[in-house]
């Protein structure tokens, strides 16, 4: 049987992962793999998040299934979180994905069976997972100019000579917040004439949403996904928990459906239930109930709040002082960028040559397009990392 088979590419960032683990230096720095890291270089878990899975534990009393649409009051605090009540509520259907991949999946899938074969414009570049997931869902990837690597910024112009070409039949994957890889993002002004696009055209939009808070805060990172929610007559949101509640092994999100009226969104929760019975038969809960109580209780929320603020307010510290101290070092404004981008991620615009050096030399892991991890940067030890770019870069 498996003599028909062919080996599969391992994904760059695992591959990444296991060659950080392997190194015994002492001195090596982590900015690969995409999760938030504390001074300490862990990545913690949130006091909120600790408080609300005690009370889990001491009131349980039955692992029994949720149903296939998942954790519904989770759902219903996520919209709220996400849309702030800019749809109507009776066009809107959810369920639960196992994390913002498995939203991501869902909604795929449903379009897909809508348009099978159809065309899904993703940004270039874009969080390499997004390719394989719209492969596996029958669409036909193709591509939109997103950054420009000589500015470090949004190449809007670009941008929107394809997005304004678009049709009804096309759909089109937007970042909601803090671009994965770039760090780049679409400001308020740019967001409103992608949905003027979008409203001529008639392209479908999916969002995914997936470092909602990371950014800006949560109202500000919301404006483009509540602009195309209350502009649009449909269009589809993935959010994930992973980033903003520290629940990257527990895999809580929802798939967020916005249709034309009930009854057209009946039919997109049927097709979405039907999915997830197909491939995972139940959503997982405990992620999600986690969040649920967060959400819920008036206490914990304000206390997710503001650790939530307090790791956004880190990334922004680090962001800026890894820019001064390159141009200090370099008198050079080359890296000014990195403290004009948001969220966890920037794209350095290094030749893979480069962060292959940086590896094996000095013990520097990046992934290979130089996308970093804003997050893994020791507040320590800023300075050595200035020194170690400017060196490999020069």
């Amino acid at each position: 049987m498996f003599e028909t088979l062919q080996k599969a590419t391992l994904d760059k960032i695992f591959v990444l992962m296991a060659e950080y683990a392997a190194d015994p230096r002492a001195n090596k720095i982590d900015l690969g793999v995409g999760v938030y890291k504390d001074p300490q270089n862990n990545t913690p878990i949130m006091s909120a998040v600790r408080k609300a899975e005690q009370r889990i534990l001491d009131g349980a009393k039955t692992k029994t299934y949720k149903g296939v649409v998942g954790n519904k009051e989770f759902s219903a605090g996520i919209v709220d979180l996400a849309l702030g009540g800019v749809v109507d509520a009776t066009r809107i259907r959810t369920v639960n994905g196992a994390g913002g991949t498995g939203a991501l999946m869902i909604l795929m899938q449903v379009l897909g069976r809508a348009r099978p074969k159809g065309r899904i414009f993703i940004s270039d570049p874009t969080w390499p997972n997004h390719i394989p997931l719209a492969e596996n869902a029958n669409l036909t990837v193709h591509y939109y100019p997103y950054f420009d690597p000589a500015t470090r910024q949004v190449d809007f112009g670009a941008m929107m000579k394809v997005v304004d070409t678009l049709t009804g039949d096309d759909v089109v994957l937007l970042h909601g917040c803090c671009h994965n890889p770039t760090g780049a993002n679409l400001t308020p002004a740019q967001w409103d004439a992608v949905v003027e696009s979008l409203q001529r055209t008639g392209a479908f939009p999916l969002v995914d949403l997936a470092y909602l808070g990371f950014g800006d805060g949560l109202v500000e990172d919301a404006y483009g996904v509540r602009k195309v929610a209350a502009s649009l007559p449909e269009c589809m949101i993935a959010f994930s928990a992973s980033k903003n509640f520290g629940l990257y092994r527990e895999r809580a999100g929802v798939a967020i459906a916005i249709a034309r009226d009930a009854a057209a969104a009946d039919v997109v929760s049927s097709q979405m239930q039907n999915i997830i019975r197909g491939t995972i038969s139940q959503t997982p809960d405990h992620g999600a109930e986690i969040v649920r109580v967060i959400l819920e209780d008036k206490a914990l929320r304000a206390e997710w709040e503001t650790e939530l603020t307090q790791m956004r307010e880190r990334m922004k510290r680090l962001r800026v002082k890894l820019a001064d101290a390159i141009r200090r070092k370099s008198n050079s404004k080359d890296f000014d960028f990195i403290a004009t981008h948001s969220g966890m991620f920037s794209l350095l615009g290094l030749p893979q040559s480069v962060v292959e050096k940086l590896k094996t030399e000095d013990g520097v892991y990046m992934i290979n397009d130089s996308r970093i991890n804003v997050a893994g940067i020791p507040e320590d030890r800023v300075d050595e990392l200035a020194d170690y770019l400017i060196a490999a870069a020069g």
